[in-house]
C-alpha cells in the first residue's frame, strides 16, 4: 500500500463562506440544511482528526456545491469567489502537511471578474480552477467561457476540476415540474457531466486547447461504462441526424470521437466501487486517473468514501507504479508539484 494518497477531489464550505451565503441566498434552505448536517464541511479541526486515520492522506481542497453562480448575481459573485478562495488559502496556509493544494472557485456568471479571479487566485497559491458542467444553464463551450478554459491552459497551465451541476427543478420526465426521489442527483449528475464532455468534444475544444487539463468528477461519469456505445455510435455520427450535417463534423474531427474522450481524466469518486474504478481504469489508463473521495458526502459524513476507495484501489491487481501514479503522481504531475513538497503528513 502507498502511504501517500492525494485525495484530488473533496469538499469543503468554510463558516465565513456559509455565512455569506446565507446572506445572498436566504431562500437556499436546503443547502444551508445540508452544511450544517455535515460537521466537516465546515469543522476543519474535525475534519483534520478524522484524516489522521490514515497514514500519509491529505486533501486538495475544493469548494463544495452550490456553483458561485447558483447564489450570486454577476455583482455579487465576484465578492464570493473571492471569499471563498481567501477561506480556502487560509486553511492550505495553516495546514500544508494536511492540505497541499486547492482549486480555486469562479464566479463564472461574469467573464471578466472570473478571469481577474483566477489570476489572483492562482496568484495566491492555487493550483488550479473548479468549473460546473453548466453555468446557470448554459454550456460550457458558450464562446462566452472560452476565455476563461484558454486563461487556465494557456496562460496558467493548470488542471480544471469539472464538477456536475444540476438540480431538481431539472424534470425527469417532461409532463413534470421537478425531478423526484432525488434522481436528479445519483442519476442526473452522472448524465450532466458526460453531457458536458461531449459538448466540448464535438464543439472542438480539445483541437482548439490541445493541452487542456479537465478533471471529470466520477471517473468520467457514464463515458467508460459506455464505451461500446461512445465508440461505434459516434463513428456514425449524422446518420440519425437529417437538419444538421453532422456528417462534416466527423470528417472535420481529427481522431475518432472516442479517441478525445479519453483526453480527459478521471477522479476515482464513485462510492468504493471497485468494478468502477476498474472500468474507469481500463478506459483512461493509470496515467489519467487520481485518487479521489468525494468527503464529506457519504453516509457517515466524512471517513467512509475514503475507506472504501482506498480498499477498492488496494483490492485491484495494479503494478505498484501504476498504485502510486493513481494515489499521487498522476495529481503533483497535474498541478505541477515536487513529490517532496509537504510530503511528511504529521
Amino acid at each position: 500500500m502507498s502511504a501517500r494518497k492525494l485525495d484530488i477531489y473533496n469538499h469543503v464550505l468554510p463558516t465565513a463562506f456559509i455565512a455569506r451565503m446565507r446572506e445572498l441566498a436566504p431562500d437556499k434552505g436546503d443547502i444551508v440544511k445540508r452544511v450544517t448536517s455535515i460537521a466537516l464541511l465546515h469543522d476543519i479541526e474535525a475534519r483534520i482528526r478524522m484524516m489522521e486515520r490514515w497514514p500519509g492522506y491529505q486533501q486538495v481542497l475544493t469548494l463544495a456545491n452550490p456553483p458561485i453562480e447558483a447564489i450570486a448575481g454577476p455583482g455579487d459573485a465576484p465578492g464570493l469567489a473571492r471569499l471563498g478562495n481567501d477561506e480556502l488559502t487560509k486553511i492550505c496556509k495553516a495546514r500544508p502537511d494536511k492540505f497541499p493544494a486547492w482549486a480555486a472557485a469562479l464566479p463564472l456568471n461574469n467573464v471578466p471578474a472570473a478571469l481577474e479571479e483566477m489570476d489572483r487566485a492562482i496568484a495566491s497559491g492555487a493550483r488550479g480552477i473548479q468549473i460546473f458542467t453548466n453555468v446557470n444553464g448554459r454550456p460550457l463551450d458558450d464562446p462566452e467561457f472560452f476565455p476563461i478554459l484558454e486563461r487556465a491552459t494557456n496562460h496558467h497551465r493548470v488542471p480544471i476540476w469539472m464538477h456536475p451541476a444540476r438540480g431538481a427543478n431539472v424534470a425527469d420526465y417532461p409532463v413534470e415540474k421537478k425531478s423526484k426521489f432525488e434522481i436528479w442527483q445519483v442519476l442526473g449528475w452522472p448524465y450532466e457531466t458526460s453531457v458536458a464532455m461531449a459538448r466540448i468534444v464535438f464543439s472542438g475544444l480539445l483541437d482548439r486547447l490541445p493541452e487542456m487539463t479537465i478533471v471529470t468528477h466520477h471517473l468520467g461519469a457514464m463515458i467508460p461504462y459506455f464505451e461500446g456505445r461512445v465508440g461505434p455510435l459516434w463513428d456514425q455520427l449524422g446518420s440519425r441526424t437529417s437538419d444538421e450535417d453532422y456528417t462534416a463534423l466527423l470528417k472535420r474531427m481529427a481522431k475518432r470521437p472516442i479517441e478525445y474522450f479519453r483526453m480527459f481524466y478521471g477522479d476515482t469518486a464513485v462510492g468504493g466501487s471497485k468494478a468502477a474504478i476498474a472500468c474507469g481504469l481500463n478506459f483512461f489508463g493509470p496515467d489519467r486517473v487520481l485518487f479521489a473521495s468525494d468527503c464529506p458526502f457519504d453516509p457517515e459524513g466524512g471517513p467512509m468514501f475514503i475507506r472504501e476507495t482506498i480498499k477498492a484501489i488496494e483490492a485491484l491487481d495494479l503494478a505498484d507504479e501504476d498504485r502510486r501514479k493513481i494515489y499521487y503522481r498522476n495529481a503533483l504531475r497535474l498541478m505541477r508539484m515536487p513529490e517532496h513538497e509537504h510530503a511528511d503528513c504529521r
